[in-house]
């Protein structure tokens, strides 16, 4: 199946020939060490001549404003940032275009997508240099047939030397099958439970991390937890999409392997199936919320709610837990998981064809292998960053590093053991749409909408529409 790795798009682009591979030498966008345009990145950071021979302007594809102001914070050649923040301008005057589209209903993709279709017919100026994806579709533009994220070492990156301090984890999930790095990213996403100060201290008596950390420490005490919760009249979590990620991190085996048509169900995901529908019956969770990013999940995050915990990586605290709080700072502490897991993570892409591989190599060196920089990015904006030897640092820098949000708790003293630990789940090009319909269909079951085995033929139903070129699913 010659689509098992990327999306009908830009395998039809591959078969009309219209994306130009990193291999040919001919086009000048390639990996030629011997190209003018390959400099050492030293050089590009000066804003000398080598990045005017380039083009002047750097077209960067995303779907929030997040990679745009930790350029913005850290790499040097930086200038000024228009007002609307469209536009950034180098010392030297180029310039770089942030074209941002929602991820929602699969529009940033989409406009992605019809970019790399024209990239090589494009016009210097408006072709794409950068492009970010996230974990759940990181796949569809890393694998070596699409060809549409260059290998880093085409940029005259070394992996293993320039981004040595990476966990590794994270490089893993930005190669492509023959283990070619094709992305880099300054975030690594482990995630923690956090929970209610006010609530942990009327149903434990306590709010602290570690005291709380053992009420919650597996599966089944967090179970015996759950029931003091409902005794006193809170839920444990608002909704069972929340504790997706940690079962849908455990997997054995990809949802569909390399060169098969068959989704696989693994048996982690009907655990979580059959644990959601316990606990939403058992009154563990709030049987209101269905699923994630609605109006119901926001409130529930608000003073007024009886929602004792989420689970959720750093960028969750900051653009999403905080944002929807609406009390005072410090009502919120991390402490471990029931389960380590990594949620989410945004993977930086060269795009093959970029007429600036020059200062694209310098911006994702600036922003992904820079320990410095990095460290920066997390006292700035609290991200966990992907620096093994930083986040060790930053773990016992318990002045530094302390959260106002979070009471001047040091949060990384929880995350960084549980990043050392991650194991990422084997990857596909179906993973968004697997964990997106597996949810959806089985939210009517769990809402007593539908019975199990017709949630099962819904996703099969569901998964063959998104993805016409599987041929079964396959539940354990």
């Amino acid at each position: 199946m010659k689509k098992k790795y990327i999306s009908m798009v830009l395998m039809a682009a591959l078969a009309a020939g219209t994306l130009a591979g990193c291999g040919d030498k001919s086009s000048g966008t390639g990996g030629d060490k011997n190209s003018s345009t390959q400099k050492d990145s030293s050089e590009s950071s000066k804003g000398g001549d080598n990045a005017t021979a380039e083009g002047k302007v750097i077209n960067v594809y995303s779907w929030n404003d997040e990679f745009m102001k930790r350029v913005t914070a850290v790499y040097p050649e930086v200038k000024e940032t228009s007002s609307d923040k469209t536009v950034t301008t180098l010392k030297d005057g180029t310039e770089i275009h942030w074209i941002i589209n929602p991820n929602q209903d699969g529009v940033y993709q989409q406009k992605l997508d019809e970019a790399l279709l024209n990239q090589a017919s494009a016009a210097a100026d408006d072709k794409v240099d950068i492009f970010l994806s996230e974990t759940d579709y990181v796949n569809k533009y890393t694998d070596a047939e699409a060809d549409v994220a260059m290998p880093l070492t085409d940029l005259g990156i070394n992996p293993d030397t320039d981004l040595s301090d990476q966990y590794d984890f994270t490089k893993v999930t930005a190669s492509d099958v023959n283990g070619v790095q094709r992305g880099s990213t300054w975030q690594c996403c482990p995630g923690l439970l956090v929970y209610r100060r006010d609530i942990a201290k009327e149903v434990f008596g306590t709010d602290d991390p570690v005291k709380v950390g053992e009420k919650v420490k597996d599966w089944d005490t967090m179970k015996t937890t759950a029931e003091e919760l409902k005794a006193k009249g809170y839920y444990t979590f608002s909704s069972y999409a929340d504790t997706f990620r940690l079962y849908g991190n455990s997997i054995s085996a990809p949802w569909v392997s390399p060169g098969e048509t068959v989704i696989k169900v693994d048996q982690k995901i009907m655990d979580w199936i059959n644990t959601s529908k316990e606990w939403l019956d058992a009154g563990y969770l709030n049987k209101t919320v269905k699923g994630q990013w609605n109006d119901d999940w926001n409130k529930a995050m608000g003073s007024k709610s009886k929602v004792f915990a989420f689970l959720f990586p750093a960028w969750g605290i900051d653009f999403t837990l905080k944002p929807n709080w609406d009390g005072k700072d410090g009502a919120w502490a991390v402490t471990n998981p029931p389960q380590e897991y990594n949620w989410g993570g945004s993977y930086v892409h060269a795009c093959t064809g970029t007429d600036n591989p020059t200062i694209v190599k310098d911006i994702i060196l600036s922003v992904t292998g820079n320990k410095d920089n990095l460290l920066k990015i997390s006292k700035d904006y609290l991200d966990f960053t992907n620096t093994k030897s930083g986040m060790q640092e930053a773990a016992k820098d318990n002045k530094s590093y302390a959260s106002e949000f979070l009471g001047g708790q040091n949060s990384f003293e929880y995350f960084t053991p549980v990043a050392e630990n991650i194991e990422i789940a084997p990857l596909s090009a179906y993973d968004q749409g697997c964990v997106e319909l597996i949810q959806n269909a089985f939210s009517d079951y769990f809402q007593g909408q539908v019975d199990f085995d017709k949630a099962k033929s819904n996703f099969e139903t569901a998964i063959k529409e998104r993805y016409p070129e599987t041929t079964e699913v396959q539940w354990p």
